[in-house]
């Protein structure tokens, strides 16, 4: 089987020094193609964690195949895709956590595609995390918000340093601190299940014309992990940050503090991050406004 891997999956793997798996795609996409009775399509452009492709099934419904790439875990995302059945995330149809595979729901174009204006986009994702949020105990088995900022708190610096410090030291220093916050503010008495990386193009149509989300982390955490992620995203808008977080924190009646809190851990980490394996202009992007704001 040929398949057509996106560009930015293929330098991911290619930076971990993973590239036997690219070999190995097409006769695990194969595989499990004749499991599950599926007609192969095209592969979707975007993303660089895993390879999603157009599939049909047995009875001519259409659906995505999605295949994560080595070090990428599904297993807390088929978690959280099983919580939400279907409600603020596309519906999970089958899994394969031994081959890192998940057969999804197919939905329509991305929020960014369709709604042009951003304060009305941060208003629709605002709608949908709050669908998605739900109480979960300690029993499921989720990473925590406070297991989210320790092992950013770890990973972050050494990131830092790989990346050739495309930020100043009191950026890393401020997100270190908001992450120290973050965890210790983490409560299992009100923690939901959140999505982890809410943004406009991981929010696409579904067929009633609402929203639902596609690549969630699954966490057990507060609620301002997710509004964070809409904080962080598109600082080249020119929108005044304090704003947005304000707007966003009276739409939800979630706190401003944590909200903003949330919105630097995750600019800080993605920007460092989409640096450090060329995912560019998002990463200089991210960290300029970092910057900006640190100083």
């Amino acid at each position: 089987m040929s398949l057509e891997i996106p560009e930015q999956v293929r330098r991911t793997v290619l930076a971990e020094g993973d590239g036997a798996w690219l070999e190995e795609l097409p006769g695990v996409v194969g595989a499990l193609a004749r499991e599950w009775g599926l007609v192969v399509g095209a592969s979707f452009e975007g993303g660089h964690a895993a390879v999603a492709l157009e599939v049909t099934l047995v009875d001519g419904a259409s659906a995505v195949l999605k295949v994560g790439v080595p070090g990428r875990d599904v297993g807390p995302e088929a978690v959280a895709l099983r919580l939400a059945d279907g409600v603020g995330c596309a519906k999970l149809l089958g899994e394969d956590l031994g081959r890192q595979a998940l057969l999804l729901e197919r939905l329509g174009a991305p929020m960014y595609d369709l709604v042009a204006d951003p304060v009305s986009r941060h208003s629709l994702l605002c709608d949908v995390a709050v669908r998605l949020w739900r109480p979960i105990g300690p029993d499921v088995d989720l990473p925590t918000g406070a297991d989210l900022a320790a092992q950013y708190a770890d990973r972050l610096p050494k990131l830092w340093e790989q990346a050739g410090r495309p930020c100043s030291p009191a950026t890393v220093a401020d997100a270190l601190d908001c992450m120290d916050r973050r965890r210790l503010a983490h409560d299992d008495r009100s923690a939901v299940l959140v999505h982890g990386d809410i943004h406009e193009m991981n929010a696409l149509q579904a067929s009633d014309g609402s929203y639902k989300l596609i690549d969630p982390a699954g966490l057990r955490a507060e609620p301002a992990c997710d509004l964070g992620t809409i904080v962080r995203c598109n600082p080249d808008l020119g929108d005044d940050l304090r704003a947005r977080t304000e707007r966003l924190a009276s739409r939800t009646g979630v706190d401003a503090t944590a909200i903003w809190e949330w919105g630097t851990i995750h600019r800080v980490v993605s920007g460092v991050y989409a640096c450090s394996i060329g995912f560019q202009p998002f990463g200089d992007l991210l960290l300029a406004e970092a910057d900006r704001l640190t100083a």
